[in-house]
C-alpha cells in the first residue's frame, strides 16, 4: 500500500458549526486503515465521502481540478479544510491523481486543447483525443489509460456517467491494474456493481463512525436487490 493508514486529529478542528467539522462522523472517527488495493467509500448524499476523499488528495499535494472558482452566497471557509486535520503513514511516495465525474467532461476539453500545442499530451490518454466521444466513452478510455501509471488514484463516482456495463469493465480494469501492486484506488462511489469488487475493503459512512461493513451490510445492496425482487 502507497497510503497505509489515516487518522482523523479531533483536536485539530478548527470549528465545530460549519462543514464538515459540524458532521458528528469526523468526530467520532479516528483511523481509517488502508489494507487493499482497492478502498471503497459509501454513503449517503451529504455523509463526508466525497469531501475526505477530497482531503485525502490535498493532503498529498494532488491536484484537484476545478473549471472554475466558484463561492455560493453564504461563503464557508472552513470547507476544503479538513486535510489540515489528517495524519498519514505512508508506505510509498507515488504520484497521485484525482478523478472526479463533476469537473472531467471540462477536462477532457481542456486536455484537447493542450494537445494542439503538444500532442505529445495525449500518449497518457491513448494517443485520442478525450472530447470527441460521449461522456461515459471518454470516462472508459481515461480509466483503461491512466491507470497504466504506478500510482495513487482517488475517484469521486467514477461510475456516474457509465452503463451497468461499463461499471462492470471499470471493475475488471481495478482489478487488473491492482494485480501487481502498483496502483493504489480510493473510490467514493454509489455503485453496487463496483462495491462487488472481490479484495477490496467497503468503509460506510452511514453509521456513528467510518466503519467497515460487508458488501451485503450496504444499503446499495439491500436496495437494489428489494427492488429487483419486488418492483413495487
Amino acid at each position: 500500500m502507497f497510503l497505509n493508514k489515516l487518522n482523523i486529529v479531533k483536536s485539530k478542528f478548527p470549528t465545530s458549526e460549519f462543514y464538515p467539522f459540524n458532521l458528528k462522523i469526523f468526530h467520532n472517527s479516528k483511523v481509517i486503515e488502508f489494507k487493499t488495493p482497492v478502498t471503497f467509500f459509501a454513503g449517503e448524499n451529504g455523509s463526508g465521502k466525497s469531501t475526505l476523499l477530497a482531503a485525502i488528495a490535498r493532503k498529498q499535494n494532488i491536484h484537484i481540478w476545478h473549471e472554475h472558482d466558484f463561492r455560493p452566497l453564504k461563503y464557508n471557509k472552513y470547507y476544503d479544510q479538513l486535510h489540515t486535520c489528517l495524519q498519514f503513514e505512508i508506505g510509498e511516495e507515488v504520484p497521485g491523481a484525482f478523478f472526479s465525474a463533476q469537473s472531467f467532461k471540462q477536462y477532457a476539453e481542456l486536455v484537447d486543447e493542450w494537445a494542439k500545442t503538444d500532442p505529445g499530451v495525449l500518449d497518457y490518454f491513448g494517443g485520442e483525443s478525450l472530447a470527441l466521444r460521449s461522456h461515459g466513452q471518454t470516462n472508459m478510455q481515461y480509466f483503461r489509460n491512466r491507470f497504466r501509471i504506478k500510482g495513487l488514484y482517488l475517484l469521486d463516482e467514477p461510475e456516474a456517467a457509465l452503463s451497468p456495463r461499463s461499471q462492470k469493465e471499470l471493475s475488471q480494469i481495478l482489478s487488473e491494474v491492482t494485480s501487481d501492486g502498483n496502483a493504489q484506488f480510493i473510490i467514493a462511489t454509489h455503485s453496487p456493481i463496483l462495491l462487488g469488487l472481490p479484495g477490496s475493503i467497503i468503509y460506510s459512512f452511514d453509521q456513528n463512525t467510518i466503519s467497515a461493513v460487508s458488501y451485503e451490510e450496504t444499503d446499495y445492496y439491500r436496495i437494489y436487490k428489494d427492488f429487483l425482487v419486488n418492483r413495487k
